[in-house]
């Protein structure tokens, strides 16, 4: 029963969508791998060239299906697409566990669809999950609670992702998994051949519960009509391209969600990038190698009260404030790694991180915010695949420097190469990121001014809740020309518009 029939129901914890969304999230990302991602594919008996290639083909599988998934999960039903989610996490983690060692060629071929199940899982979830939650929310006239839910479910996933990061590299090592045997009085003789497995296994029973928490979620009627034009087979994929142009499209021509995809293309594809390159950095700040994971785990700690801060932020400030203070984060941030400053290069370290933390969240609360319940997982699906191209193509330029300046540093000093060679390069690349995300953060600017403009006639054709850019949130309450509207009247008249 909706809330505006029943006063009593005041949380949205009490809807068992919510309750599984913050499941699906916490199960679908506990990969007890993580930690020792690359050498695990490594110890398996691929070589460094198989895993570079293993994660393009990761990568190409979800820029491929991330969009046409979210227009089948707004065809067919979100639910259904995280229900295959859970199936493909189940059947990845299986080829893993039970993949046979001693032929390199039989094995590559298991990882490669290992890795092409994987991104399809990614891109089944991606958009889906989060669009269901939402209108779940709305079905009950609680929008305006779309914040606390993001703040516990981001508090909850870091929680479990510092313990995944933990366990599983103490479980990956073999000598101290065999001092647990002897402490136990066990007879057995543990191997890396065999405690490679275990992060697998555990990650197994992640895959297992992820898809039990999908199976349990209902769908969420977005509009009566949604369906109705999509039958079966050929019926449903025309329908579900035919739903991707058309959000296309709405992207193009609404300013709002431009700039919000666009400064999310920004500041995540630099974040990220720098984030990637963080074990080499640790490496040169005099960092030793066996406290990485440690690190990981405390960068971590911010995703249990950042969400905090972020909704505090999206209630009581404009989201021009949020962008400065997501700016100068992460211009401070750049900039501190510059000197390469033994152990205190951490600080700026933990900046950026913090950065993400607050993007990912406002993010999520202003797109929303603007976006129809028929396209929503589209539209989410979009900005995924915005983002991730975003980052091959910093990739890409990021390696284009790298050569640029391997051949200046070679000039310069001849004499120089193998290690001290790459590590000279790597400090001279990070000094380009600062310069770089100043002239990208002034092209945004320049670009949400022109579309800012366009704000007030978007505001007078579908009212005040689209002009995000120019009325703040506060307390559940949207305050502009108009006066103040309830939750239940702001969402109905995103609806009608």
């Amino acid at each position: 029963m909706p809330a505006a029939n029943n006063p009593q129901q005041t949380s949205p914890f009490s809807i068992a969508n919510i309750r599984r969304f913050i499941e699906f999230r916490v199960f679908f990302n506990a990969r007890f791998y993580y930690p020792v991602f690359t050498i695990l594919f490594l110890d398996f008996g691929l070589s460094l060239e198989q895993f570079a290639l293993l994660n393009v083909v990761w990568a190409v599988t979800i820029v491929l299906l991330e969009v046409p998934s979210g227009a089948l999960a707004d065809t067919i039903g979100r639910r259904n697409l995280l229900v295959c989610a859970g199936v493909l996490m189940v059947l990845e983690m299986g080829l893993l566990c039970f993949a046979p060692r001693g032929n390199p060629d039989l094995l590559f071929g298991i990882f490669v669809v290992n890795r092409v199940l994987s991104g399809a899982a990614e891109a089944a979830a991606s958009g889906a999950d989060e669009a269901l939650a939402y209108d779940s929310l709305k079905q009950e006239g609680i929008v305006g609670d779309w914040g606390r839910v993001l703040e516990r479910q981001m508090r909850a996933q870091s929680i479990v992702f510092m313990v995944a990061m933990s366990l599983g590299a103490a479980v990956y090592d073999p000598v101290l998994m065999q001092r647990l045997v002897d402490f136990l009085g066990l007879d057995l003789t543990l191997t890396q051949g065999i405690t490679l497995r275990f992060p697998v296994f555990l990650t197994l029973l992640m895959a297992l519960m992820t898809l039990v928490t999908t199976i349990r979620m209902h769908e969420v009627p977005t509009d009566p009509d949604s369906n109705q034009e999509a039958g079966a087979g050929a019926a449903t994929l025309r329908h579900s391209f035919s739903l991707t142009f058309q959000t296309g499209r709405w992207i193009l021509a609404t300013p709002s969600a431009l700039v919000i995809i666009a400064a999310s293309l920004l500041f995540d594809s630099t974040i990220r990038m720098v984030i990637t390159l963080n074990s080499q950095y640790y490496r040169l700040i005099q960092i030793p190698e066996a406290s990485f994971g440690l690190i990981g785990t405390a960068m971590a700690v911010f995703g249990v009260f950042i969400p905090r801060v972020a909704r505090r932020l999206v209630e009581r400030r404009s989201p021009s404030f949020n962008l400065g203070i997501l700016s100068v984060l992460t211009l401070l941030g750049l900039i501190g790694m510059v000197p390469f400053v033994p152990i205190l290069g951490l600080l700026p370290v933990s900046l950026l991180f913090i950065a993400m933390y607050l993007l990912h969240f406002f993010v999520s609360h202003y797109l929303n915010s603007i976006t129809n319940s028929r396209q929503r997982a589209t539209v989410l699906s979009f900005k995924g695949l915005s983002l991730n191209l975003a980052y091959g193509l910093i990739g890409v330029l990021y390696s284009m420097l790298l050569a640029l300046l391997r051949g200046k540093v070679h000039l310069n000093r001849p004499g120089l190469a193998g290690k001290g060679l790459e590590d000279r390069v790597f400090v001279k690349s990070i000094g380009w990121f600062p310069g770089y995300f100043i002239v990208a953060l002034l092209a945004l600017l320049l670009f949400a001014r022109r579309q800012i403009r366009h704000v007030k006639k978007e505001e007078a054709e579908a009212g005040p809740a689209v002009s995000i850019f120019l009325h703040p949130v506060r307390h559940g309450k949207v305050r502009g020309r108009d006066g103040e509207m309830s939750r239940k009247e702001l969402s109905n008249r995103r609806d009608s518009g």
